[in-house]
């Protein structure tokens, strides 16, 4: 450890003798004027270049001045006149039509009076069978002592006899209504209606009672 501490000075000791002698020189150098004939030597002559300037183009001519057009004098166009035909004439035409009368309205007649109705003479009873008793009972309605009205309507013909019956309003009992107009169509005879001593048809609407001595 001593002996690289000895080199190592050893070594430092010689770079700074060089370094000395290099700072003598030199110093040496500038007092002998060495380094004024160094800076001589580079430092050369200049030499000196004329630079001619390059002339500035030549300016453009102006433009020459616009020329003036002779604008000619104004010449109105001759007339001319064009023929126009002449109208033709307006013809007028008159129709002359007739016209036709109109109709003339003739009222209808009246109606002729319609004959006077003479009214007919209703039809009587012929003897006394046009009756309905408790003779007339059905069985089993007096079995089950079955009462009650019947409205029938019928037609007695031109000969006294009857036509056509239909019930009109209904005792209640349907065996009651069906046995009244079978008796009134099998039994019951009519003197017929006349009109000017005519016989007539003619329709005739009657009630019938259904009633029991012994009920209840």
């Amino acid at each position: 450890m001593a002996y690289a501490d000895q080199g190592m000075s050893k070594n430092r000791m010689v770079a700074l003798g060089l370094v000395a002698v290099l700072h003598a020189g030199l110093g040496y150098a500038f007092v002998t004027g060495l380094a004024l004939k160094a800076v001589k030597a580079i430092v050369q002559p200049l030499e000196t270049v004329n630079v001619e300037e390059e002339a500035p183009p030549p300016e453009e001519p102006p433009p020459p001045p616009p020329q003036e057009v002779e604008i000619p004098p104004f010449v109105p166009p001759p007339e001319v006149s064009v023929a126009q035909d002449a109208p033709a004439p307006t013809i007028t035409t008159q129709n002359t039509i007739s016209q036709p009368e109109p109709p003339r309205f003739t009222p209808p007649a009246p109606p002729a009076p319609a004959a006077p109705t003479v009214a007919p003479t209703p039809a009587t009873p012929r003897g006394r069978g046009n009756v309905i008793s408790e003779d007339d009972y059905p069985d089993a309605s007096r079995r089950a002592e079955e009462q009650g009205v019947v409205r029938v309507r019928f037609t007695i013909g031109a000969d006294g006899r009857v036509g056509d019956c239909a019930v009109a309003q209904s005792s209640g009992f349907p065996r009651l209504d069906d046995a009244t107009c079978k008796i009134i169509q099998r039994r019951w005879r009519f003197n017929p209606a006349t009109r000017e001593g005519t016989p007539v048809a003619e329709v005739k609407s009657q009630p019938v009672r259904w009633q029991l001595r012994d009920a209840r």
